[in-house]
Formats: C-alpha cells, structure tokens, sequence
C-alpha cells in the first residue's frame, strides 16, 4: 500500500512540520504516531518523512531520501464564478485530476451578489484544494488566484489557450490539442448562461481558440472537469 502524502506547512534542510488545522487532522483525527512514515511533498520533491514530534497544532518530520516522480502537464483554468457549493465541487475535482492553476473569473453573466462574495471564499478554495491535493497524492496544490475580471483573464499565459463555447460548431477540444504539441494550456469556461457574443470576441481578439466538448449543453462543473480529463488525456 502506498503511504499517504502530506504537503508541508514549513521546510527547513531535512525538517520539515505540518502546522495548525492541517497538523491536528493527522494527529487527532488519524491518530498519528512518533515513528510512523509518510511521504511529504516539500514544494521542490516529494521525501519519504518521519515523524519525531506531536503536539497539538503541530507535527514535525525528519526528511529522508527523495521519491521519484512524474512530471504532470500544466494546465490553468479560468473557471467563471458560479454557484459556491457547485464550484467547490468542481475546485476539489479538477485539483485531483491535476489542474495546475484556477482563476476565478467575474464574466458578464456572473451572478451580481456571487461576484461581490468571491474573494471571501479563496480561502476556503484553497484549503479544499489543499485538501484534495493530499488525497490525490499530489506534489503541490494548484494556485488558486483572486477573482478578475474578464478583461483582465483573457490576458491569462499559456502556449495554447482555448475558451470553451457551446456557440462552437466545428471546432472540438480535441481537434485543437491534436494539432498543438505543449504541455502549457489554459482553459477557460463561462458562466451560467454562457459566454456573451462580445466576450467571446475579445477572447478572439486575444488569440485565443475557440472549442466545444459536442452537442450537449453542460454545466460549468461538468464542463471543467469533462475538458480537464480530455486534456490531461491527450497530453498523457
């Protein structure tokens, strides 16, 4: 069985510490113990680690050899804000399928109050993701950044950068990635109701591809993580 992967809160040499809530889910709800092995991903590598200390709100490992491992793609999402409860499910979904980077976006359809609350729930976003990182066995969590707004995410980097539309009639998602070779991707999704005719000109106007998933209309978080699959998929 494979050990379970902690992201560390502190790294310092060859010690390393879980801190605060993310220390006392290991102690208190996993019953961890002096002694007892995991993997804990530092932010450089991934080390097999010890634990030689438990308190409270904190657990500290020594660092052994390093764990060899893969080199994910990097894809960033510019997921429009929607629905909180819908979008943590998508947040925690796409972080175990390995979405490198997520950035809220206020579009025009945003909800008013939805947009106006968002930057309140980084936070939160960023612990599930953090959450969903470990569970995943993941090295790192993916970043997730403060709300912008359209005009500023459509400026977004990436190698190869696609707005998924379901206006798009002819283009589909993997017809775009099987004529592009890169592992730097962004993918960019609206909002309940979808993208307006203007946003969807801007986006051209940046450069970027227009694409669909198909015929059927789907929801912003099956949408996401369906394009993120398909992706990762492709680039595997």
């Amino acid at each position: 069985m494979s050990r379970r992967r902690w992201i560390a809160d502190e790294v310092s040499g060859n010690r390393a510490a879980l801190t605060g809530e993310h220390a006392e889910h290991l102690s208190r709800v996993l019953r961890a113990r002096v002694g007892q092995e995991f993997e804990i991903a530092t932010g450089e590598n991934v080390r097999r680690g010890c634990i030689t200390r438990i308190d409270p709100d904190r657990i500290e490992f020594e660092l052994g050899d390093e764990i060899t491992t893969a080199t994910a793609p990097d894809v960033t999402l510019g997921l429009s804000i929607f629905k909180f409860d819908r979008m943590e499910w998508a947040i925690e979904k796409c972080t175990e399928l390995g979405a490198t980077r997520i950035v809220p976006v206020i579009a025009s359809r945003t909800e008013t109050h939805l947009a106006a609350a968002a930057s309140k729930r980084v936070e939160r976003w960023q612990r599930i993701a953090l959450q969903a990182s470990e569970q995943s066995r993941r090295n790192s969590p993916p970043k997730i950044d403060q709300p912008m707004k359209l005009t500023a995410a459509v400026a977004l980097p990436g190698t190869i950068r696609i707005v998924l539309a379901e206006s798009e009639q002819q283009t589909k998602l993997k017809d775009v990635l099987h004529t592009h070779s890169t592992r730097e991707i962004v993918l960019a999704f609206g909002p309940e109701g979808g993208w307006t005719q203007s946003e969807l000109e801007l986006f051209r106007d940046a450069g970027w591809i227009s694409a669909s998933l198909g015929n059927t209309i789907l929801r912003v978080e099956t949408a996401a993580i369906a394009a993120l699959a398909v992706t990762l998929s492709e680039l595997a």
